[in-house]
């Protein structure tokens, strides 16, 4: 993988590509750090959210907010990863520092040489950092969604959870269902 833009944006149905980067997996000393690939979401749903850059002011609200619902991912089996172009160690110096960050439940991915924001197709021509961009995978580790915001626009987390939800249910869902509701199939 290289660090350059590629012509398109890795869509619906595609295969997600295999990587394996350092992440951020806690605060504790000695186990800060630890290495996540592939093999650490297969045979299960998976969430990937990639943010411009840390100590900024629209990601902590977005990282907290999946932090918030964590929960609800675990509850769909789905396994919750957050990524940007920072490393590790910048990583764990905004966990220590910002108070909304101490106590996340899910890996920070650091793609720090952008391999795998340039093999999605998801790099900011303006500044190269990863755009907002939010992947749902299936447990085949196909994309089944991929929604992308401008670098200035938070996400709505609510969605993505509505988003798996109807993903999760293999039918045919109309708009704006929600999780409990008839589908039409």
């Amino acid at each position: 993988m290289t660090a350059t833009q590629p012509s398109r944006m890795l869509g619906i149905g595609e295969k997600f590509p295999e990587f394996s980067l350092n992440a951020c997996v806690s605060r504790e000393k000695g186990k800060e750090f630890a290495p996540i690939a592939n093999k650490d979401f297969k045979g299960s749903w998976a969430v990937f959210f990639f943010w411009p850059l840390d100590f900024t002011f629209v990601c902590p609200t977005e990282i907290a907010e999946f932090n918030k619902h964590a929960k609800d991912f675990q509850n769909r089996e789905a396994r919750l990863f957050g990524l940007s172009a920072d490393s590790e160690f910048v990583h764990l110096a905004w966990r220590n520092n910002h108070e909304d960050l101490k106590d996340l439940t899910f890996p920070m991915i650091a793609d720090y040489n952008k391999s795998l924001s340039s093999e999605l197709g998801i790099l900011s021509k303006q500044n190269g950092a990863p755009l907002r961009a939010t992947y749902i995978v299936d447990p085949d580790g196909i994309v089944r969604w991929v929604s992308v915001n401008d670098l200035s626009v938070g996400r709505n987390v609510k969605e993505v959870l509505r988003t798996l939800d109807a993903l999760q249910t293999d039918e045919l869902c109309p708009c704006n269902w929600e999780k409990g509701q008839a589908t039409l199939g």
